[in-house]
């Protein structure tokens, strides 16, 4: 009698912290930072990122891939980091420094590629600060994490349907806010 093994579940993947931090860091900082993470507090954000998963890695499952497990952890940790930073006085919010998009990039570029790198990061960071955190969650992961919407709705725990929704009103809105910005920069030129 042959057994067949097909349908046997392979062995759970262990994984090792230090992997997981040097593969997906870059990911968690982009994530932490497009979710609304002020510059001033993105290092220590995403520090503890990655204390829980350095707690949670342990317990991980293989029911999903890493990055989806790895983006719920970003969410919970950046909801957080959104709910006590509204709770600080707007004269404490207003003393942090813009990032600069030169500082993060590894190649050396030109200053003219620099400047347009610099404002267009700007405005998109204006553009997602006009979404809700709903919105805003959905549509970093869609259009700058690239995830599909079924990791999307298992990253966040909403139904397949629930996502698609989001997603459609995420990316209206944002184009709503596009338009406004638009409206204003023809207005302001002679």
């Amino acid at each position: 009698m042959t057994v067949d093994r097909s349908e046997e579940q392979a062995p759970p993947v262990e994984l090792v912290f230090g992997e997981v931090y040097r593969d997906y860091f870059g990911f968690v900082w982009r994530s932490a930072r497009s979710l609304g993470t002020r510059p001033g507090a993105l290092d220590d954000v995403v520090q503890e990122i990655f204390v829980v998963v350095h707690r949670r890695l342990p317990g991980f499952e293989a029911r999903s891939n890493v990055r989806t497990w790895l983006s719920g952890i970003v969410l919970n940790v950046v909801r957080h980091y959104r709910r006590s930073r509204a709770r600080k006085s707007p004269h404490e919010l207003s003393r942090e420094e813009p990032i600069e998009p030169d500082r993060l990039s590894g190649a050396v570029r030109d200053p003219h590629e620099l400047a347009v790198l610099s404002e267009n990061t700007r405005l998109l960071e204006q553009l997602l600060d006009t979404l809700d955190d709903e919105k805003r969650e959905v549509l970093v992961l869609a259009e700058l994490e690239e995830f599909t919407v079924p990791e999307i709705a298992e990253a966040l725990g909403l139904k397949l349907n629930t996502a698609y929704s989001r997603l459609r009103l995420a990316r209206a809105a944002f184009d709503v806010a596009l338009q406004r910005h638009r409206a204003r920069t023809r207005e302001r030129q002679p």
